[in-house]
């Protein structure tokens, strides 16, 4: 399983959003992109999305812009890929008529490997990849004293 383009700019502004989440404010599309470099447009394409997907929420006016709808530990990584890849927990499952006993054992095989997949994007939230950054963080400040 590969992470596209896609996801991964949207894990980061996601991730930028969280890192703000406590202060109550929402963010700016042009705030997030200088951020975390993605192209203005792309962004405010992914937004709208995520938006539809119940990840995130807009605000208009002066002081608009987009805020997470939950709380950063309450959306998963899977939460995420699932609005913007369409990810089905049970995609693939066994076809109704395998062709034969090898396709049929290859399919099981990668159903597990989908599960399991799907269960570590699952087990983590934009809160867990914020601790997992400040961490490195400290691991890095610690470095270079």
């Amino acid at each position: 399983m590969e992470l596209s383009c896609k996801s991964e700019y949207a894990i980061l502004a996601l991730l930028e959003m969280a890192t703000h989440y406590d202060n109550g404010e929402p963010m700016q599309i042009r705030q997030i992109a200088m951020q975390q470099k993605i192209p203005d447009r792309y962004l405010e394409q992914l937004l709208a999305s995520l938006r539809r997907g119940g990840i995130v929420k807009s605000q208009r006016g002066s002081k608009g812009g987009y805020l997470l709808a939950r709380e950063p530990r309450k959306i998963s990584i899977f939460d995420i890929l699932e609005c913007l890849e369409g990810l089905d927990v049970h995609s693939g499952d066994q076809d109704s008529h395998p062709t034969s006993l090898d396709h049929t054992v290859v399919s099981e095989i990668w159903q597990e490997a989908r599960q399991a997949a799907n269960s570590v994007l699952q087990n983590y939230s934009l809160e867990d990849l914020c601790e997992k950054r400040d961490s490195r963080k400290q691991l890095d400040i610690m470095y270079y004293i």
